[in-house]
């Protein structure tokens, strides 16, 4: 697979406190990568080194196949646009004054394809309107546009959505995706909203006290978090016969509980499930009393994204 970042035992320390411990990650590109953890996990401690506003410890990253203790890091490091915890805004100056000010900063020679950016950002209308006038919306929507300047294609957004009322993070997410679809972007995106990740990440990595738990894609999660009733019986051996009889789903978990899954895996035939089926779910108890498969508890289980992360470290933390 051909990889935008990839991080390799990397190390952050500060004293005797590690920020980033052996941290090893790996965004395809392409892809949106929702990075998840809480306050101090190391997510922004990341993206600092990734932008060279910092140092490891030790270990590397290869940006673009280049690695960090390369003396040209710096030029893959042009290909990058990045917001770290705020947007760099200049409140005094309209959009495209603050366009302009970021082009001359990175050398570009003209100002050429700054009225395209605009339009990208949904700014084309707010003309000479102050940034210290725009709504906290339009501030996170300008300091992308200022992170386009020089046409990278990885975005570095840290908490892009944080503070922004529901309409505010709808046009920041269709602007995500937009970029993503329509310009090829490869993003690596923190987030606290993990419904809102949900919604536009294609992989995930679960990062707790500057360790990666876990990377997995988008559609493994849907795969993990996919509706099902879970039912525990005196016996899954009849109800092993029965689901196979009916050409049905599910995940067996132990000798009397198993998963019987209302909603099709994000890969395959969307028949195998109760819901395509035609089945209900009082049917399916009739039928496995007719099968001699006592039912002794039944209730639909739904995980999502955010019990997924719960459950995650909540084991890790017990490992």
């Amino acid at each position: 697979m051909d990889y935008v970042l990839t991080c390799d035992a990397l190390d952050k320390r500060y004293g005797n406190f590690y920020a980033l411990c052996r941290l090893s990650m790996h965004i395809p590109r392409g892809a949106i990568y929702g990075f998840i953890g809480k306050n101090g996990s190391g997510k922004t401690t990341l993206m600092r080194l990734v932008c060279g506003l910092s140092h490891p410890t030790a270990g590397s990253y290869t940006l673009y196949g280049i690695t960090s203790r390369d003396k040209n890091i710096c030029r893959a490091r042009r290909r990058m646009g990045a917001i770290i915890e705020t947007p760099a805004v200049y409140l005094h100056m309209s959009a495209a004054e603050n366009l302009e000010q970021q082009y001359r900063i990175l050398g570009l020679p003209s100002f050429d394809t700054i009225e395209e950016i605009l339009e990208l950002t949904g700014l084309t209308d707010v003309g000479k309107k102050k940034a210290r006038h725009f709504s906290l919306g339009m501030r996170q929507r300008l300091g992308i546009a200022i992170a386009l300047c020089g046409n990278p294609d990885f975005l570095v957004l840290d908490e892009p959505t944080g503070g922004l009322d529901p309409q505010g993070i709808i046009e920041i997410r269709e602007l995500i995706l937009r970029l993503n679809r329509e310009q090829q972007i490869t993003f690596l995106i923190s987030s606290h909203i993990l419904d809102e990740l949900s919604k536009i990440s294609t992989h995930y990595g679960f990062i707790d006290r500057g360790r990666m738990v876990r990377e997995i894609s988008a559609a493994e999660v849907r795969d993990l978090c996919r509706k099902c009733v879970r039912v525990t019986v005196a016996d899954t051996k009849p109800l092993c016969l029965l689901l196979d009889r009916l050409e049905l789903d599910y995940n067996i978990l132990s000798d009397t509980e198993a998963d019987i899954y209302l909603s099709p895996p994000s890969d395959a035939d969307a028949s195998r499930c109760l819901s395509a089926a035609g089945i209900s779910v009082t049917s399916l108890v009739m039928e496995l009393s007719k099968g001699n498969c006592e039912v002794l508890s039944l209730r639909e289980h739904d995980e999502s994204l955010e019990n997924y992360y719960m459950n995650l470290i909540g084991e890790e933390k017990h490992v």
